[in-house]
């Protein structure tokens, strides 16, 4: 399923909510507008404006007096932002100090932590940064001392990032220093992993190419296995993750020999 732009999702108090809402459906197969209203702390007016926008992007079904769950692979990236925000930037700012001074490549794929990183590394002189997100390359495509190269591909329109066999003949095209790969979830076994298998493969070509492969996901991605793998677990090098992740599934990661940076 595409799933589109979340059209009035402008503030992040609008966002967190209907981030609630789907949260709450991930446990029941429905929700009463009584139950949203009460959990929201909204009225049930605003409720009923969240639904019709989430149901219009597929992302639920509203029913007489509430919504049931519909199925998803993954929620929008405008939504996504909201989310562990604050971790997300400490995760950046220690991602950003691996990466050596002097002219050096970093690849960064799509995500909003690394579209974090890329802000961080966006003062940096003599970087080029080649990227396959729409989001990150407009962040930082104006600054002068950055050279920033876009693949082409098709655009995903859940997370504006470029995939599919132009995206990944521009990364099998060139060879980059370091790697930095947002993920939607990590694990011992499973490797980095992620909803869309199209965006596995171009991801997957970006690893190929990289001397280092550093991966950045915050604690509710340790532990979790998605549909598609990007990189083998042996391929990671670094993980840097939240103090929120499991501590156990940290562990089984660094007994596989990665390097782990708890922020």
């Amino acid at each position: 399923m595409t799933v589109q732009e979340i059209p009035h999702a402008t503030s992040r108090k609008r966002s967190g909510r209907m981030l609630a809402v789907l949260d709450l459906l991930e446990s029941r197969d429905h929700v009463s507008l009584s139950d949203l209203v009460r959990e929201l702390d909204v009225s049930p007016a605003t409720v009923r404006r969240d639904l019709a926008d989430l149901e219009e992007q597929g992302m639920l079904v509203r029913t007489h007096g509430g919504a049931r769950a519909a199925s998803r692979a993954e929620v929008p990236v405008r939504l996504r932002d909201s989310q562990y925000r604050e971790a997300k930037q400490r995760i950046a700012r220690r991602a950003a100090t691996l990466i050596p001074p002097g002219p050096y490549s970093v690849a960064i794929s799509g995500g909003t932590t690394t579209a974090e990183v890329a802000k961080v590394l966006a003062t940096r002189p003599e970087l080029a940064i080649v990227t396959n997100a729409l989001t990150t390359a407009m962040e930082i495509a104006s600054r002068p001392n950055l050279k920033v190269i876009l693949t082409g591909g098709v655009v995903r329109p859940s997370s504006f990032e470029s995939v599919g066999v132009i995206a990944e003949n521009t990364f099998n095209a060139i060879n980059v220093g370091t790697a930095i790969l947002g993920t939607d979830g990590i694990s011992a076994s499973g490797g980095a992993t992620t909803h869309d298998e199209t965006e596995a493969r171009t991801n997957s070509a970006m690893v190929r190419h990289a001397q280092r492969v550093v991966v950045v996901a915050d604690g509710s991605k340790v532990g979790r296995v998605t549909l598609a793998r990007m990189a083998e677990i042996d391929e990671v090098h670094v993980l840097v993750t939240d103090a929120s992740a499991d501590r156990e599934e940290l562990a089984r990661i660094e007994r596989r020999g990665i390097e782990v940076l708890v922020v």
